[in-house]
């Protein structure tokens, strides 16, 4: 006997049910019970009042996306900056001739038996020779500004606008140590946009960078960036035959950016790109502007720039250096343990060595003002003329000596 008898529905009876069920089921997912408010003595009233459940808010990337009318594009700083002096810079092409000497094997009788003189003939003993860089124009008359290796040896410079106009170029002065030179551009009464120039000295570290130039061929390149550092010395960065303080930056530069701008984010150009480094990424180096405005003039003139010069190689030394160097069993070389700069090597047929200086000679003094660090005495050295006897104060084992020195122009040695 059965003790229960379960209930079969009517067809159709249990699709309806479950359609009723799944509509309140709906229903209520759509709605929030939230009791009413208690009552003054604090009981809760029995009936319940049904509240709608706020919708979703609209999403306001969605809604940007729907819109008709997108706010127009404000530019930036960079495009602003770009467009002052993108104009005035140009690409420069040169051309040079070199010789190659012939293989010596074709200079033996016994390979010309057998070779033959007609394929002696055929070794080119010259060849043309074509390179690439940037540049800016910083007169209306047609001066341009770039890298004394850009145009160096040049036979055939091609200055090219930003517009496309193309114009032949004169080299009219270059100045190797300060890797700087200044091209003439025929300008047939041609209106041209000159680049702006800033103040390095100005600048700071963090401040905003902007290459502009022609890298690797690609016209009319930007990059961005910031100022690494200031008065990166040219020894530090690995150029030891250059008198420079460099400006150091993060923004791209690349073979081709040489000569180009180096711009703050007003416009101004605050560099001139030259260097970077091989084993680096994101590293670059610019002459400050402030160099470039001493000297341009007298390149354009065609003279030759100013570089006195003792005949030394330097490093700073401190008395916790030289107590280091003496107490080592193997130093070549035992120095006084004060501060000053130390001579590492004297160059020979210079003027230090004709004055007497010496390797391991200390010098802590130029015409009365002490020096202690490599840099300073170089732009001491740098600030005097040609031909000007400077007084050295040197320290040479436990004695103290005075020497003259004088100076000479760097180009002749």
């Amino acid at each position: 006997m059965r003790l229960f008898k379960f209930f079969r529905p009517a067809p159709r009876t249990g699709a309806r049910w479950f359609a009723l069920i799944l509509g309140m089921t709906i229903a209520l997912s759509a709605l929030t019970i939230t009791p009413a408010p208690a009552a003054a003595d604090g009981t809760t009233p029995p009936n319940l009042q049904f509240q709608s459940f706020p919708a979703t808010a609209a999403n306001p990337q969605l809604l940007a996306l729907r819109s008709p009318e997108l706010p127009g594009d404000t530019g930036s700083f960079v495009t602003a900056a770009v467009d002052r002096v993108g104009p005035a810079v140009v690409r420069i092409d040169t051309e040079r001739t070199v010789s190659r000497n012939i293989d010596p094997l074709m200079e033996d009788p016994f390979f010309r038996r057998f070779l033959g003189e007609d394929l002696r003939s055929m070794t080119p003993r010259q060849e043309r020779l074509r390179g690439q860089g940037s540049g800016f124009i910083i007169d209306k008359s047609g001066i341009v500004l770039t890298n004394a290796h850009v145009v160096d040896k040049a036979d055939r410079v091609t200055v090219t606008l930003n517009d496309g106009r193309t114009f032949p170029g004169e080299v009219q002065g270059t100045d190797e140590v300060t890797d700087l030179a200044v091209v003439k551009i025929n300008t047939k009464e041609v209106n041209l946009p000159v680049a702006t120039l800033g103040d390095s000295n100005a600048v700071k570290v963090g401040d905003w960078a902007i290459a502009v130039g022609n890298p690797l061929g690609f016209d009319n390149t930007v990059t961005l960036g910031i100022i690494s550092t200031l008065k990166r010395s040219s020894a530090a960065v690995g150029i030891p035959d250059k008198r420079l303080d460099f400006i150091q930056t993060d923004a791209a530069i690349n073979p081709g950016n040489s000569g180009g701008p180096l711009l703050n984010s007003r416009g101004e150009v605050i560099g001139i790109n030259t260097a970077i480094r091989a084993d680096a990424m994101g590293i670059g180096f610019a002459i400050p502007i402030d160099k470039a405005k001493a000297i341009y003039a007298q390149l354009a003139k065609g003279e030759q720039v100013s570089h006195p010069f003792l005949g030394i190689q330097m490093i700073a030394l401190t008395p916790e250096m030289a107590r280091e160097n003496n107490a080592d069993p193997n130093a070549p070389l035992i120095v006084p343990e004060v501060q000053g700069v130390l001579v590492m090597r004297v160059v020979p047929n210079t003027p230090a060595e004709k004055a007497g200086i010496r390797k391991g000679d200390v010098i802590v003094q130029i015409d009365g003002e002490g020096v202690t660090q490599a840099e300073q005495l170089q732009s001491l050295v740098d600030n005097s003329q040609i031909g000007q006897i400077l007084k050295l104060k040197v320290r040479r084992g436990a004695q103290i000596k005075e020497v003259a020195v004088q100076t000479a122009q760097l180009q002749d040695f």
